[in-house]
């Protein structure tokens, strides 16, 4: 039974589309943001509650606690081993969120490179030595496809992706697959795509709802739970910015500000990260978004 995929850039309405070709195909959802799967990361990450799933199962959510750190291959296993189990119960398993590298593993062969101890720590001892900028910056010299998915702002995977280069020789994307590897050859992937306004506007109302709706106070619970423990969720959009709050760097007005305005680099870089995928079928919010799914899936002949 073949695969539905919905992706795109944040606050483009991906969840409830994905529930709702769900329940057209009796199908289940797996989570490909790659901070939802954490336990208590709620309402910075548009998570839906559970009547907003409506009664759709969902899978890799809720999964992590937020002094676990996640990786791309620890996902790709789950994602795929979630694929198995729904198709064996003769479900539909479709795939939302806009974490690319994530959807990629699931449809791709990526390689996964073996760590070099030597490598990483001396790549660490330049994080304290130089600065994440500088890191950054070479990176973007040395890949700059790379430098596109992945947040500057995230020490972790930047040192990961130059560590890769090390080993390898060869830039980090180099690693990642053409179409002809895929995985699941039948899947059909749908992205929504919004104009730059309209969809800085959407992002701004959000970060303002996610405000109202105690924002500040998840993220205190998640300091009380040790989310600085470990590095993935504490780099998280939002919650970055609350800790800087909290620690004194920044005020809340300049936080909620900050918020929205990564926000919106993060999704320029979704869009330009996804619009290189040519088996993508684009959607805009002009249409039907069910119907023009259904529309395409006839055509095809999906099975």
């Amino acid at each position: 039974m073949s695969l539905i995929v919905v992706c795109g850039a944040t606050a483009t309405g991906k969840s409830d589309l994905a529930i709702a070709i769900a329940r057209h195909f009796d199908g289940e959802i797996i989570n490909a943001d790659s901070m939802q799967i954490y336990r208590g990361m709620d309402i910075g990450t548009a998570k839906l509650s559970v009547d907003e799933r409506q009664g759709i199962a969902h899978h890799l959510l809720d999964v992590l606690d937020v002094n676990q750190d996640s990786t791309v291959a620890w996902y790709q296993s789950a994602a795929r081993a979630a694929i198995t189990d729904i198709q064996s119960r003769g479900k539909r398993a479709v795939v939302v969120g806009g974490t690319g590298l994530y959807i990629k593993s699931i449809l791709d062969e990526l390689n996964f490179p073996d760590t070099d101890p030597a490598v990483r720590e001396s790549l660490e001892k330049e994080l304290e030595s130089i600065g994440l900028n500088a890191l950054f910056e070479r990176l973007e010299r040395l890949d700059p496809a790379a430098a596109i998915a992945i947040d500057r702002a995230n020490a972790r995977r930047v040192i990961r992706a130059l560590e890769v280069i090390a080993i390898t020789g060869k830039p980090f994307t180099a690693n990642l697959p053409r179409e002809s590897s895929t995985r699941y050859p039948d899947a059909q992937q749908f992205g929504l795509v919004m104009d730059r306004e309209n969809l800085d506007e959407r992002i701004s109302t959000r970060v303002d709802r996610m405000w109202e709706q105690g924002f500040v106070a998840e993220v205190d619970a998640l300091l009380s739970a040790g989310i600085t423990d470990a590095r993935t969720a504490q780099l998280a959009l939002g919650y970055s910015q609350i800790i800087a709050f909290r620690n004194g760097l920044m005020s809340q007005g300049e936080a909620r500000e900050d918020t929205k305005r990564a926000t919106r680099q993060y999704a320029r870089r979704q869009e330009t990260w996804f619009s290189r995928d040519g088996r993508i079928t684009w959607i805009s919010p002009l249409q039907p978004r069910l119907e023009r799914v259904l529309e395409h899936l006839e055509k095809i002949n999906f099975q």
